[in-house]
């Protein structure tokens, strides 16, 4: 952000570890402009993984200016929600999941902590490992194979460059993503440039329209891999600001760094998909290395830069995250430990997708449903609560059960359980064996039947409203009217009104 030292080190082997874990952020210590979270936001998400996505938003079915649409949409609203959470960050100097704790009591916290920290180690997870089959796809076509040997050196190099980052920290990260938004933004425009000679118009013209489910389910998906992703880790990089920085512009420049690149990659990933359906299928494959075989042989190498980069730069700033996380749930070690941790579990979830999983896309879309639906219900909670707010949070309170947040606010729990609940039987999850229980509500509702097939076959659902996520919709509605309407007498009394 600027060139004051923006948090407490210590040197271990001659290298700068920020020492700051969920504890607030010391006045001396808050510097900076809202201008400035553009850079790491950028940097975050401007991974040529959202090409990929063009494709998987075409695959429930719906036309390209549908998709052209649903992926501005989708993108601008949910990153929106990651804005407003940020002005948190500015009103108590701590992480997102510490502020979490004024809504949800010191030790109430630890649910939606727990899923926070799910959803961050998943999330850099499988950014590790798209980031080893893109290089290995890549050398493979250069003619350096890209078998086991390839993929472990590649794992090595990502989980390295991802796992300092982390364990480094704020100051590390920062200047790192101010580099990374560059490079990988001048060679984004240049894999676009080369690739857009493959875009068949008038097969992308010949792509159908979906209907109204298909759009919506469309819509929440791009919702949930982008926006409501972030949004639990939104704060953790504005809470070195000054409380006098201006809000407004914290939400403008972290929802414009966020949506920017990834607004762009989605519409041109459509228009990619769009005009060959084979190349759309190997995506599910390998969302970043199928996207090679429409460039030319010399561009490889620049292709495997930007794509690592930006895989790398979203996957630091989840570990990071998820070890502040981590923290919240309640483990009393010093925050690079808890990075570490998180470190190890990301190497094993990468080196399953890497080397044993057939298809990625499978998986992958039934961890984000799975996890989407109580994130956006934490979401709707914690949106509600910072709203009824008039002053900034009680900074050492929030790390005292005794304080005036309290141990555990019965209301926010319990709203964020029953709206899981009701939004987790709102969706369906029947490519996934062990996720078949969820979209239990469909069928009452009316809106599907489950298909059990004769001679041992997977069941599947049927009716194109069991494939919209409407419950993460729906838990992120009920959270935020539940808290907005029954919450106001609560945060009044804490803040002695």
């Amino acid at each position: 952000m600027s060139q004051v030292p923006p948090a407490p080190q210590t040197r271990v082997g001659g290298v700068d570890v920020e020492l700051n874990g969920i504890n607030s952020v010391a006045a001396g210590e808050r510097h900076g402009r809202p201008r400035d979270l553009f850079w790491p936001w950028f940097a975050a998400n401007v991974s040529v993984l959202a090409v990929s996505y063009g494709s998987f938003v075409l695959g429930f079915g719906i036309s390209f200016w549908q998709a052209t649409a649903v992926s501005v949409a989708g993108v601008v609203l949910s990153y929106l929600v990651v804005g407003l959470v940020a002005t948190a960050g500015k009103r108590g100097s701590a992480p997102t999941m510490t502020l979490s704790r004024a809504a949800f009591g010191v030790n109430g916290n630890r649910l939606p902590s727990l899923v926070s920290w799910l959803l961050t180690l998943g999330w850099e997870t499988s950014l590790a490992a798209v980031a080893v089959l893109a290089t290995a796809t890549v050398l493979d076509r250069l003619g350096a194979g890209g078998g086991t040997g390839t993929k472990l050196v590649a794992l090595v190099v990502v989980v390295v460059l991802i796992v300092l980052g982390g364990t480094l920290g704020f100051r590390v990260i920062m200047r790192m993503q101010r580099w990374i938004t560059v490079v990988t933004a001048v060679l984004t425009v240049l894999y676009i440039a080369f690739a857009a000679g493959s875009i068949d118009l008038a097969a992308v013209r010949a792509v159908p329209a979906g209907d109204a489910a298909a759009v919506v389910g469309a819509l929440v998906l791009v919702m949930t891999g982008f926006g409501l992703g972030w949004a639990n880790a939104a704060a953790d990089y504005s809470r070195y600001l000054p409380r006098e920085a201006s809000s407004g512009g914290v939400v403008l420049w972290t929802t414009l760094g966020c949506s920017l690149g990834p607004a762009v990659l989605l519409v041109f990933g459509a228009l990619i998909a769009g005009s060959s359906q084979d190349l759309s299928g190997r995506i599910a494959a390998d969302p970043v290395g199928a996207l090679t075989d429409i460039l030319p042989t010399w561009f490889l190498v620049p292709f495997v830069v930007v794509a690592v980069l930006g895989l790398v730069g979203g996957a630091v700033m989840d570990i990071y995250s998820s070890g502040l996380a981590l923290l919240n749930v309640g483990l009393r070690v010093p925050r690079p430990v808890a990075v570490l941790v998180d470190g190890a579990l990301m190497v094993a979830g990468a080196v399953y997708i890497a080397f044993f999983s057939a298809d990625f896309l499978t998986p992958f879309q039934g961890f984000l449903i799975t996890l989407g639906v109580p994130i956006a219900a934490w979401a709707g909670i914690f949106l509600a609560d910072l709203s009824l707010r008039r002053g900034d949070y009680a900074e050492q309170e929030l790390l005292d059960p005794r304080g005036r947040y309290g141990s555990v606010r019965l209301l926010p729990v319990a709203t964020m359980v029953v709206a899981t609940a009701i939004g987790w039987g709102l969706v369906s999850n029947s490519g996934a064996d062990w996720l078949t229980w969820q979209g239990y509500l469909l069928e009452p509702l009316g809106l599907a039947s489950w298909v059990a097939p004769a001679g041992g076959e997977a069941g599947y659902w049927d009716g194109n409203w069991a494939y919209a996520s409407l419950g993460v919709v729906v838990a992120f509605a009920l959270g935020f009217l539940a808290v907005l309407l029954g919450g106001r007498g609560a945060v009044a009394r804490q803040e002695g009104r």
